[in-house]
């Protein structure tokens, strides 16, 4: 292998695994549902048996997200049982692959290896991205098909790019809200033939994720005893097929759930202290009594590296500044990406949310701050300081790894970890 091949695989294979390892450590606790797993890992091995969510009596179950997020729970538990292990592999894998998307859309953003590699670390290096690669829940998947759609879209790639945000909507109903961005990026609006471009960009970026988000519901669409299923048939004939009233029913339920979702909980935390780490989600907690102290804690804290995301949001007022003054692409992607998986969230203000949906902005967190690496080294700053920052980043991410994945330590060192008030 040439040194130049060494530079170019070898750092993003021992990221990966080093990723991977931290993902399949004792994946198997917990034992038990934690947090909301028990809504997406209960009932997904019936989801792979009989296409849809059957609860213990075999009654059908309503469920307020697109399925494709429990498809991919439910390949985990047919595997490898309906485990611990089971229920949370799935979602072990999707998070170490989303690293290795990172370190593609660096290289076509920057050009450079290093800061690929960077990209790719300093993702490995996030608590959020470990934590939601830990547990049976859906973000983690919708982060990789944001991942995937956006590198598909930096290949101009435009009809797998639009099968890409079709799953993500099939994950959760946020994914879409990428489409009309990359839609309007997508349309050179100062070449000739620009009726002829909407419309394949319409069939790109729309009718195919539309086409794509149906097929995530194949399992309801092609079998009888889904919920509410043969709904049409207690109401007036309209024109319209069964099947389609059906699930525009079924998909109107779910708005009104989403819509009147208001309900109190301690863990809950507005937008706007998503990015500085204000109230990050306990998934698990116990005082176990053998750690070899008084008192003892065991928890699984999903929250970002504290020192990594403080530095990238400092890094995302440089990117602004730069895309404000000269529109660059890396900027206007960073930006765009960011403004796509955080901002619409601000108008849904009574709605229950948690911090952790933020997994899915951390990559563009992430690229930010690259970004600024990138202009210091153009700047001629010493390798050397990025080198020692990125080692400060390492050193903060060990420090909190015993809340990530439910590490037991005296009682003194877990409150030594809880660096706000509002972490507890």
């Amino acid at each position: 292998m040439s040194m130049t091949q060494v530079k170019r695989y070898v750092p993003i294979t021992l990221i990966t695994l080093f990723s991977l390892f931290l993902r399949l450590w004792n994946l198997n606790k917990p034992k038990g549902f934690i947090f909301d797993e028990v809504y997406y890992a209960k009932n997904d091995n019936s989801l792979i048996t009989h296409g849809v969510e059957l609860n213990s009596a075999n009654q059908s179950e309503f469920v307020v997200h697109p399925p494709l997020g429990k498809w991919l729970i439910g390949i985990g538990i047919k595997l490898f049982g309906n485990n611990e292990f089971g229920w949370r592999i799935s979602a072990a894998v999707f998070g170490t692959l989303s690293i290795l998307l990172i370190y593609l859309i660096a290289q076509r953003l920057f050009n450079s290896y290093l800061l690929s590699n960077i990209a790719a670390g300093l993702m490995a290096l996030d608590g959020l991205n470990l934590v939601m690669s830990r547990v049976a829940l859906r973000d983690i998947f919708l982060m990789f098909f944001i991942l995937l759609a956006t590198y598909l879209f930096m290949r101009n790639q435009y009809w797998l790019t639009g099968i890409a945000l079709g799953m993500a909507t099939g994950i959760k109903w946020s994914g879409a809200y990428l489409i009309p961005i990359f839609l309007i990026l997508s349309v050179n609006f100062v070449r000739t033939g620009l009726i002829r471009q909407a419309l394949m960009r319409i069939s790109q970026f729309i009718i195919i994720p539309i086409f794509t988000y149906l097929i995530t519901w194949s399992g309801w669409l092609f079998t009888s005893n889904g919920w509410d299923r043969n709904w049409a048939a207690t109401q007036p004939k309209a024109f319209l097929p069964d099947v389609i009233r059906n699930l525009w029913h079924y998909h109107s339920e779910i708005l009104n759930f989403h819509t009147g979702l208001d309900d109190t909980h301690s863990y809950s935390a507005n937008p706007w202290s998503w990015l500085i780490l204000g109230r990050p989600t306990s998934f698990f907690y116990e005082t176990p009594k053998n750690c070899g102290a008084t008192s003892c804690s065991q928890e699984i804290l999903a929250i970002g590296t504290p020192l990594l995301w403080w530095s990238a949001v400092i890094a995302l007022v440089v990117v602004i500044g730069y895309w404000l003054s000269k529109r660059e692409p890396i900027t206007t992607l960073i930006i765009t990406g960011l403004a796509a998986t955080y901002l619409p969230w601000f108008f849904f203000q009574s709605r229950t949310m948690f911090y952790f949906y933020a997994v899915s902005i951390s990559p563009f967190l992430i690229l930010a701050l690259v970004f600024l690496i990138s202009k210091l080294i153009e700047a001629g700053v010493d390798r050397g300081w990025i080198y020692l920052f990125i080692s400060v980043i390492f050193l903060n991410f060990i420090y909190f790894l015993p809340i990530w994945v439910g590490i037991e330590i005296p009682y003194s060192q877990w409150l030594n970890r809880m660096w706000l008030p509002s972490w507890i």
